[in-house]
């Protein structure tokens, strides 16, 4: 299985359980990895036939920006049900990134891997 990713996608959104959480947007950074099978998108050249990651990341551009999550577990669960759905992903692991959300800490987050790798 090959592995298409994108790294670092930044999306501004609500997300948090405290009450300034909830009044303004943060930055949160999306690492996700998705397997699929390039063979024949090598062969043919040609976007239709293999995972388009700028399709995959508006989608969730779209969706992040809209979400008012209060856990980033949340935000990771439906961001992974999306790829795995509406991508025809068998695998698909993923990384999502609260930057600042710690003080002293760089990177606070969650890493989760649903679906199969075939």
């Amino acid at each position: 299985m090959d592995i298409i990713y994108l790294n670092d996608l930044r999306i501004e959104t609500i997300i948090g359980i405290f009450d300034w959480e909830r009044e303004i947007k943060q930055t949160i950074s999306l690492d996700i990895e998705m397997a699929t099978d390039i063979r024949k998108a090598a062969a043919s050249d040609h976007i239709d036939d293999t995972l388009d990651y700028k399709a995959v990341s508006k989608r969730l551009i779209d969706f992040v920006e809209g979400s008012e999550f209060q856990l980033v577990e949340t935000l990771a669960e439906r961001i992974c049900e999306i790829v795995l759905t509406e991508f025809n992903v068998p695998w698909v692991k993923l990384r999502v990134n609260k930057q600042g959300a710690i003080r002293g800490a760089q990177d606070v987050g969650v890493l989760i891997e649903r679906g199969q790798k075939k």
